[in-house]
């Protein structure tokens, strides 16, 4: 279903940037692309190939847009986000709703130099952001009722499943997650309990391929609440509880480590090993996606 005289502008043309104008051109929403920098703007119009065409690229937001929504997505830098929102606010109609697609930095921060904080809200979507259905819809305090809702609508007409947080805090749902599950993870790493290899192989072929199809919470329903306490109970005080990154992951980064992009990581990378595994993910997400939407349509 495409969305009808929906205007929208996207602030920030890096990798989120750009799969997001992918994401609305496909549901028919006018779309701006919007970065300070020609040559980024440049990249993204090469990376979004025959969307281009649909998408206007500029260098400036101004008031002639007059955009219906609005996702600021530029880097992960608290007082850069501050600014751009700012800005945005000064530009646009009262009216337009404000996201930010910041992956973990408290909304009402964020928001501290708006007019109408009351319209703003986060809207964190995954990459890619035009395949990975959740979004994670992050009021702050003063957030209104109604711009939630009207956010979580055109969210769900883009095809995305919004995720209402209750209250905002650092990282949200998936991150923070993410991170416990990493810090468990390098911690069996630095004590040697296993390699790189076998602990990707353990955790993507047994809690990885469930997790596709069930949520952890519904997970441990099915396998049971009381076995889950009678193992949390002698496992808890084993696991790792540490309040610093792993001195591995230090390391590897002081060392040029940062992964893919660098060529080495947990493992070594080519720049076609990379090209592949990214482009194979997203044939492989489609699949992976359509089997955990029909898994929900058969429990409806």
């Amino acid at each position: 279903m495409q969305i009808e005289s929906s205007r929208a502008a996207i602030v920030g043309a890096g990798t989120m940037g750009t799969t997001l104008a992918k994401l609305m051109v496909a549901q028919g929403v006018s779309v701006t692309l919007v970065d300070t920098n020609p040559g980024v703007l440049e990249t993204s119009r090469l990376s979004l190939g025959d969307c281009a065409a649909s998408v206007c690229f500029t260098t400036e937001l101004t008031a002639a847009h007059r955009p219906d929504y609005v996702i600021e997505s530029v880097p992960e830098i608290t007082a850069l986000k501050q600014e751009v929102v700012a800005q945005i606010e000064s530009r646009v109609p009262d009216s337009t709703l404000i996201m930010t697609n910041t992956s973990g930095i408290p909304i009402d921060d964020i928001a501290s130099r708006m007019r109408l904080p009351q319209r703003f809200l986060g809207a964190h979507f995954f990459n890619p952001a035009d395949i990975v259905p959740a979004v994670e819809v992050v009021p702050g305090h003063r957030t209104e009722a109604t711009v939630i809702e009207a956010a979580c609508a055109w969210l769900a007409q883009l095809g995305k499943r919004p995720a209402v947080l209750n209250t905002c805090v650092p990282g949200f749902v998936a991150n923070r997650i993410q991170h416990a599950v990493m810090r468990e993870c390098l911690a069996l790493l630095e004590q040697g309990v296993v390699e790189p290899e076998a602990l990707d192989d353990i955790v993507q072929y047994s809690i990885g391929v469930r997790m596709a199809l069930n949520g952890p919470l519904r997970q441990r329903d099915l396998n049971g609440l009381d076995t889950h306490l009678n193992i949390a109970r002698y496992l808890y005080p084993d696991l790792d509880a540490r309040d610093t990154p792993a001195a591995l992951l230090a390391d590897y980064v002081a060392e040029g480590r940062l992964g893919a992009k660098a060529g080495q990581g947990f493992f070594q990378w080519s720049e076609e090993s990379r090209a592949q595994s990214q482009a194979q993910e997203r044939v492989d997400l489609h699949r992976i996606i359509a089997i955990a939407l029909q898994q929900d349509r058969t429990r409806a």
